[in-house]
This record gives structure tokens, sequence and C-alpha cells, in this order.
């Protein structure tokens, strides 16, 4: 391992400045909400093998950017939004920060006006759960709402480049003045930091500055800016808009500009599944609906909309000369859900979708496409993590990586996407009881944690039980070798164990419910305490 590790980082030494050293690129960051790796046609494809023409989807801009860069087929996300943000952001896995779920308005110690513990953050919500009634062994953990502008973050990294944020934050702490795009070196175009958005009449919610708590210190409170209304009604084209604008008054400045971050978060295709009438329509009566369990004609019709936005970015770069030497880098913070009513999309033929440590629920379509200089058409099948785009994009630009990553630069990857990475472990942690459903036993999900270490990923479900498998040989998850492995199993929990111990403050772990009660029925299994 560590021989190949060092292999690893001499091709990055030897090859990583050649694919910069004539240009500086701008970068386009677009990361959609919510998208399940199935659901991009080209994604579905590869996976599948399922000719084009039986997809129900319409991706047809996503899809030329897979055959015109590199796709990752083995990219790793968080379980939910919000701690996937704070590891783009900062090259850290989450839950070291404390980010361990996305939250709506919950409380924390700075918008009750509390002293904080010791061991806590001020921006920590405690007491976050979903409405369950059937038993839980375990009490949520606590999670950290806000992004410390303190710690490194990519703008603040790429100090080579203009940063601008467009799009959902959520890393805010719910409206906390010193937590927005700004503190970390962004320009705010339009901006909201929440979980979700109303896609039509959302103006309002964007500038509201009254504080959820009376407690806010100082009555501050600033969820977002919307500016002046544009002639779109519709959020995703609204946002759309927005980013060619920002591109081309960038390119109106010329070559004395600092090259530009335009980091762009599109709330598409998060809840609420809201669309244009005309385009839902298009979509209700398609010969190809039910195909790879795809049905929803709104959902469908979201997609559009985002898929849309991708080529009026591009059609932008070509009109106004910045193609060339611009890179766009496209992923999702999740898999795609499967929890609505109705549901919206399904990760077929991985198991699970958000929330779920399945492959469904982490596994998201990364892709990287820059023409000058990466040939693209290419798949790469080394594994990719949300903590290695900061320092892929750090050493892309000859900016020097902060110190304690996580992640690593993929520069050896886009290179030559057919070397073997180098071995990775990666780390997910989720201590929340929470109403999505288990896709097998179809109980509420209990705290589950896991480690993908080589081939192998273990999943420990904290309600007392071990999943192992070979992630090379089965990616849908359908042999699980806890018991006749038995012996790796063990050697993998103990390491996940002892990763949480040294990285993840006990804050952050689920505590034993002292009213459970382990005979009382609702449970998909005995509990059984693996601590």
């Amino acid at each position: 391992m560590m021989y190949r590790r060092l292999a690893y980082l001499v091709i990055l030494f030897c090859i990583g400045p050649t694919v910069h050293a004539q240009n500086n690129p701008n970068i386009i960051f677009i990361l959609a909400d919510d998208l399940g790796i199935t659901d991009i046609n080209a994604f579905a494809t590869h996976f599948t093998g399922a000719d084009k023409d039986d997809l129900f989807y319409e991706t047809p801009h996503l899809d030329r950017l897979v055959a015109e860069g590199i796709a990752f087929s083995q990219s790793y996300a968080n379980q939910l939004c919000t701690p996937t943000r704070a590891a783009i952001l900062t090259g850290r896995i989450a839950s070291r920060m404390g980010v361990t779920t996305a939250t709506g308005s919950a409380k924390t110690y700075f918008n009750q006006a509390l002293p904080v513990p010791v061991g806590s953050q001020p921006h920590d919500a405690w007491g976050h759960r979903d409405p369950i009634d059937a038993p839980q062994a375990w009490v949520n953990g606590h999670t950290n709402t806000a992004l410390d502008p303190n710690v490194p973050s990519l703008p603040q990294v790429l100090a080579t480049h203009h940063a601008a944020f467009l799009g959902k934050w959520h890393l805010g702490g719910h409206g906390v003045p010193s937590r927005q795009p700004s503190a970390h070196g962004f320009e705010e175009l339009n901006f909201f930091d929440a979980g979700a958005s109303k896609y039509f009449n959302w103006h309002d919610d964007w500038n509201r500055t009254q504080p959820i708590y009376d407690t806010m210190p100082n009555g501050e409170c600033r969820v977002g800016y919307s500016s002046a209304r544009s002639r779109f009604s519709y959020l995703t084209d609204d946002l759309s808009f927005r980013a060619t604008q920002f591109i081309r008054q960038r390119a109106a400045m010329g070559e004395s500009a600092k090259p530009f971050l335009l980091y762009y978060c599109p709330f598409a295709v998060h809840t609420p599944l809201q669309a244009p009438a005309e385009t839902v329509a298009a979509f209700e009566n398609k010969k190809q609906k039910g195909f790879l369990g795809h049905n929803n004609a709104t959902y469908a019709a979201m997609l559009k909309h985002l898929d849309d936005s991708i080529g009026e970015i591009r059609a932008t770069l070509e009109a106004t000369g910045l193609a060339d030497n611009t890179l766009i880098v496209f992923s999702s913070d999740n898999g795609g859900v499967e929890y609505t009513e109705p549901v919206a999309t399904d990760n077929q033929p991985f198991l699970g979708g958000k929330a779920c440590l399945y492959e469904g629920g982490i596994r998201v379509p990364t892709i990287f496409y820059w023409p000058a200089y990466f040939e693209g058409g290419q798949w790469c099948d080394a594994i990719f993590d949300a903590t290695d785009f900061l320092p892929t994009l750090a050493e892309m630009t000859n900016n020097p990586f902060p110190e304690d990553l996580d992640g690593l630069s993929a520069l050896p990857l886009l290179n030559d996407p057919k070397i073997s990475g180098p071995d990775r472990t990666l780390y997910w942690h989720y201590p929340f009881n929470v109403i999505v459903k288990h896709p097998r036993y179809g109980t509420p999900l209990t705290p589950h944690s896991a480690i993908r270490h080589g081939d192998y990923k273990l999943i420990w479900d904290w309600q007392g039980r071990l999943e192992l498998y070979n992630i090379a040989e089965d990616p849908y998850e359908k042999d699980d070798l806890a018991h006749k492995n038995p012996a790796l199993a063990k050697t993998l929990h103990e390491q996940l164990k002892s990763w949480l111990r040294l990285n993840v403050a006990s804050v952050y772990w689920p505590t034993l419910n002292p009213a459970f009660d382990a005979n009382a029925p609702g449970t998909a299994f005995k509990f059984h305490d693996l601590r």
C-alpha cells in the first residue's frame, strides 16, 4: 500500500504541472442536489447497458459532457447535502468538523443564546429528530450547522481566482450573517441558506431578515440574497440565467481580469417537486415511462431544466471565447431520493438512496471537462471522494494545499483515467434515526457508520449489525460477506471505530436511549451494542 501511494504521488509530481502550465483555467463547479447516479442517461447506459432510446429522462447536455469529458464511475459523496457541501469546500471529511446531517430551522446554542458546552460548537444543533413511532435504541447525536470561515475553504485556497457563489448554501447556521458565502471569500450572486426552496415565487423567502428565533443574538438574520427579478419565473431557469450573466460579465473584463471560480449550486432536483406545467406535460405520456423505475414526470421535467442549464452555460462559454480555458466540474451532493410520495426517482441497479450508506445513497455522478487539456470521452474507475475536489482544483491552479486534508488530488487520474488510483480508505458517519425506510427491512433507518477500504465496504448499523461487501465485484451490494468473512468484518469494524474515536467528537455520536425496550416490536432485528 505504501509503495502504491508513493508511486501515485510521484506521478502527481511529474505530470501534474503539465496540465496547467500554459493557462490558469476558469472553473465552473456545478453541484446538483439529490441527483441520482443513473438519473443522467450516460451513467444509466454505462451501468445498465440500456439503450438511450429506452430511457425516460432527457439529459442530452449532461450526456454530451460525459462524452467529451472524464466521468468517474466510483465517485462518492455523503448521505445528505450539508456534509457533502462541507467536504467539497474544505477537503475534509465532514464528520470531523461535526457536520453529520442536514437540518431545517434547528435550535442551536447560538440561536438560542445559550452557553456552548465543552466539546461542542456554537452552531451545533441538538434534539434534531424525525417523527418516528418505532422503538429507538439510540438518541440522535448532534450536528454542526455552519461552516467555520477559519477553516480554509475553496475560495480562500484558490487565491488566484475571483470566486462567486450562486444557489443553495445550507452551511450558514440557518441565517447566521457571519457564516454566509461572503464570509468564505465568495462574491454573493444569489443564494439561499436552506435545504430546499420553492421553485416559483421564491424571492421573499430568500430576502427574509426576520429571525426564526427571538433569541438570535442582536436580532440578526440573513438567510440569503435575491437580486432584482429576472424574466424567468422558474427558479432553475433564473439561476441559469444569472450564471450565464456572470460569465459574460467576466468575459467583458478581458485578459486583465483574474480567472474566476463560479460555484453554482442549483436547488434542482431537490423537493418540492415543482416544474413548469408544459414541461411536465411532455413527460406524462412518454412510452419510456417506468423504465429503471423512473416514472415521475415532474421530476423528469425538473431534471430537463437542470440539463438545459448545462447547455446554456456551455453555449455562453463558446459565445464569449472562454470555452477552451474553462474547466467544468459537475457532481451531485448525494444519491437520488426514493422516499418521497410519489417517489422522485430510483437509483437502480444501486441499492438505497439519499440518507442511506449503501451505494445508491452515496455514489454520485461526477464529470470533469476541460477541452484544451484533458482527453475527453473517457471513464475513470478509480475511487474519487468529495474531499478530493479542493486539492484537485488547488493543484490544477498552482495554489498550495492547506494542512490537514483528507482528500487527494485527482490530477493524475485526469491526465490518465486508466491508471490505478491510490489505495483509499473512506469514512462516513450518520448518527441519526430517520424516517427514511431501510431498503431491505422497511423500518426507519437507525444510526449508521461505514468504511470503504480498498475494494471492501463495511456498514455498521448501530442497531447491531455489520454488513460487508466487495464493491469491486458486487457494486449493487447483493452479497453480504460479513458471515462469510467475519475476520475481515471485525478488522474493518475496529478500524472504523478507531477512526471515529480519534476524529469525531463524542457529541456527534449517538447515545444509548435509557427508555428503549429491546423486546418491543417494530425493529428490523434484535438490538446489540457493537461499540
